[in-house]
């Protein structure tokens, strides 16, 4: 017979224990100390009442325009202090507003870069399209503009400024523009020369810029290393970081916050990617101390791949052999090179141009969606850990983006070459209320409610990070309130956006003085 702690109890400790437990049902049996709903059984299991609300996956949301969710009483045995009342919601990212005009500036062409170096301190990246229409009698002027140690030129555009790089001798590939402000950018000319101008995604790392580019376009990531972004000549070119066993590129790297820097790029082993924008359903996954190479391959990002067939098929790519004939010879008699693809049905979706944020520990992605026989738009993954695979969470616009994402003046900008740019607040979704009530006559009633308080979860730079974001959780301190036998919360949801969004609370947790 299999050995039973509870057996061996006198009878009086054993029904005291038992007592004890049942007093306290939706707390853990390893810590008393709160009470936790990340569960549609949770959240079932503890309401008292639950109005214009529904769950979907251990998800709360309001139905319509509100709703109302109380918990059932936590009792003890003895008085207790509540401490806080903290608060999560779901990582679906839907509140996205286009921008009356682009944030990038006019003469910023191609896919875009967003590099965050910190507070007031925001780059672009970009191949310049030649400069704005002069108006008749126009002069530009030397002014100078806060936030900036040198004297800049004015141009017709009221928000674009040339500093000293800019003046220097363009070169083809990509220009850098800063901001202080997300409105007002200042040109200070080049950052990757012609043979680097398929430039794709960047990182910032002790004080250095990491400029990733293809070469030739679509394959291998390269990388430029500058130390001053405003010198108006591109720093050191590394060469080759990752040998991409597979065909496609258009990475996007993000550094981990142990300082690993981690590359999402296309593999376009799937698909017939020249049929599909140049994108596919499986992204590839690399990992790197340094960021200028020893990449290691780890498992796929993204896999959204159908059924293989057994069968496969090659294609041309317009600018392999072009760019780099040794390394991608063209057929006999012809002048390009081919990629082999497996096909796979039922036809697939197809992502790419990779870009990358993280926020308090989450990451998302954004890229390129070329839905099978639709058009091409932007959209959004996630996942919990670079360890495990991301999930599709949503779309959003029309056009080939080509996007990436950044934080700036305290909100989420996501930056693409279509004609609108996105911001949003972050992934939280206003309005959530909460209140907690307490039992201070042991009666197993509330007595004394703590006023309604709006809760939200705020968002921050985090020092020496481009692309990790702090997160600071929606709670609300309860220290003011009396200790008591038994405490319950009130949570009121409201969807006080015009877009699809609606808040959604995905854990609750209530926690209480030892």
């Amino acid at each position: 017979m299999r050995y039973h702690p509870m057996k061996k109890l006198p009878v009086i400790l054993s029904v005291g224990l038992t007592l004890c437990l049942a007093s306290f049902p939706c707390l853990g049996k390893k810590d008393k100390n709160s009470l936790l709903l990340n569960s549609s059984s949770d959240w079932k299991k503890n309401a008292q009442k639950m109005e214009g609300l529904s769950l979907d996956k251990g998800v709360l949301a309001p139905d319509g325009e509100s709703g109302v969710y109380r918990s059932k009483l936590v009792s003890f045995s003895s008085k207790r202090a509540a401490k806080s009342i903290e608060l999560s919601c779901s990582p679906i990212w839907e509140n996205w507003e286009a921008t009356p005009k682009k944030v990038a500036p006019r003469v910023l062409g191609d896919a875009p870069i967003f590099l965050v170096k910190g507070p007031k301190d925001y780059w672009l990246f970009g191949r310049k399209k030649g400069s704005p229409k002069k108006p008749a009698g126009f002069k530009s002027k030397k002014v100078k503009l806060e936030g900036y140690d040198v004297e800049l030129l004015t141009t017709p555009d009221p928000n674009l400024y040339i500093a000293p790089g800019g003046l220097k001798k363009a070169e083809s590939g990509y220009h850098a523009w800063q901001s202080r402000d997300m409105k007002n950018w200042v040109h200070h000319g080049s950052v990757t020369p012609s043979h680097a101008k398929w430039s794709t995604t960047a990182e910032f790392a002790d004080g250095k810029a990491y400029i990733y580019y293809d070469f030739p376009n679509d394959q291998d990531p390269h990388v430029y290393v500058d130390d001053d972004l405003t010198d108006g000549i591109p720093g050191k070119d590394m060469g080759l970081a990752f040998n991409d066993p597979s065909d496609g590129s258009d990475c996007a790297i993000i550094r981990s916050l142990d300082g690993k820097f981690h590359l999402i790029y296309e593999d376009w082993s799937p698909i017939h990617a020249g049929a599909h924008s140049w994108d596919s359903p499986l992204a590839g996954h690399a990992v790197s101390d340094t960021g200028v190479g020893d990449f290691k391959i780890l498992p796929p990002a993204v896999d959204y791949r159908t059924k293989p067939t057994g069968k496969f098929i090659e294609y041309p790519h317009p600018h392999w052999h072009l760019e780099n004939p040794e390394r991608f010879p063209a057929k006999k008699g012809g002048n390009r090179a081919f990629a082999r693809y497996e096909v796979h049905e039922p036809e697939q979706h197809a992502y790419g141009d990779w870009g990358a944020i993280a926020i308090g520990g989450r990451y998302y992605l954004v890229a390129d969606y070329h839905p099978a026989h639709e058009a091409i738009r932007t959209a959004l993954f996630t996942s919990p850990s670079l360890d495990e695979k991301f999930e599709y969470i949503g779309e959003l616009g029309r056009g080939h983006p080509d996007p990436d994402i950044g934080f700036a003046e305290g909100q989420f900008c996501l930056i693409n070459q279509t004609a609108s740019d996105y911001v949003s607040p972050g992934p939280w979704v206003e309005k959530v209320e909460v209140r907690v009530g307490v039992d201070t006559s042991n009666n197993g009633k509330v007595d004394r409610w703590s006023k309604w308080v709006e809760v939200k979860e705020t968002y921050d730079h985090i020092a020496g990070f481009s692309k990790q974001i702090k997160r600071i959780p929606a709670s609300m301190d309860l220290s003011s309130l009396p200790e008591g036998h038994g405490f319950c919360f009130e949570l009121r949801l409201s969807d006080m956006t015009k877009n699809k969004s609606k808040p959604r609370i995905d854990q609750v947790e209530l926690s209480f003085l030892p």
